[in-house]
C-alpha cells in the first residue's frame, strides 16, 4: 500500500481506501506492459447542467432510466466509465479500479500516442463547460492527484479537450488550471 501526505491510500487492487467505491461494469484489462502516466480531467452533468441525484452513477452502471428525461434517451445506449467522480460539494466516488482501462476517453492521442484509456486514469469532475468547480472539488481533486502520483508515474495531466480536440470541450473554461497542484 502506498500512503501519501494527505492519507489517501491506495489497495493492492487499485482502489482508494475509506471513500464509496460503485463498481462500472464498463471496463476491461488494460493493455500488458502498458504504463499509468496520464490523468484526464473531464466534467460530467446529468442532465446537462442540472446537479445532484444518483443519475451519473445510474449512467456508469448501465442503469439509468430514459424515460426520465428526454436526454437520457439519447445516451441511453452508450457504455462509458470513469475511474473517479468528484462530486460538486467534494465526495469522490471511484467506479473502476486504477488497474482496469475505463471508458472515458474515447477515440484520442496524447504527445503522438492513441488510445489514452490504455494508460490514463480519467477523472470526472461534476459541472459543465461553464459553471465554475468548487472549492471543494478542486481541494478533492488534488488530494487524489497527490494520491495518484505517489503510486503511479503519472507524467500530465489534461483535459478532455486535449487529447480528444475537436471532439470534446471538457473540462471547458470554467475549469481553472491555476488551481491544480502538480
Amino acid at each position: 500500500m502506498i500512503t501519501n501526505s494527505k492519507e489517501m491510500i491506495i489497495n493492492d487492487e487499485g482502489f482508494v481506501q475509506d471513500i464509496k467505491h460503485v463498481l462500472s461494469p464498463n471496463c476491461d484489462a488494460r493493455p500488458k506492459n502498458i504504463s499509468i502516466n496520464l490523468l484526464v480531467i473531464h466534467n460530467i452533468s446529468l442532465p446537462p447542467d442540472q446537479y445532484g441525484g444518483d443519475y451519473i452513477e445510474h449512467f456508469f452502471t448501465n442503469r439509468l432510466n430514459p424515460s426520465i428525461d428526454p436526454y437520457f434517451q439519447e445516451i441511453k445506449n452508450i457504455k462509458v466509465s470513469s475511474h473517479f467522480v468528484i462530486y460538486r460539494e467534494g465526495n469522490l466516488i471511484q467506479y473502476v479500479s486504477c488497474k482496469k482501462r475505463a471508458w472515458h476517453a474515447g477515440v484520442s492521442e496524447w504527445n503522438g500516442k492513441k488510445d489514452c484509456n490504455d494508460y490514463s486514469i480519467g477523472i470526472e469532475l461534476e459541472g459543465s463547460d461553464h459553471i465554475d468547480y468548487t472549492n471543494s472539488q478542486y481541494e478533492k481533486l488534488n488530494q487524489l492527484i497527490d494520491c495518484l502520483k505517489s503510486y503511479y508515474d503519472i507524467k500530465d495531466i489534461v483535459g478532455h479537450s486535449d487529447i480528444a480536440p475537436g471532439r470534446k470541450t471538457d473540462p471547458g473554461t470554467s475549469f481553472n488550471w491555476k488551481k491544480i497542484e502538480f
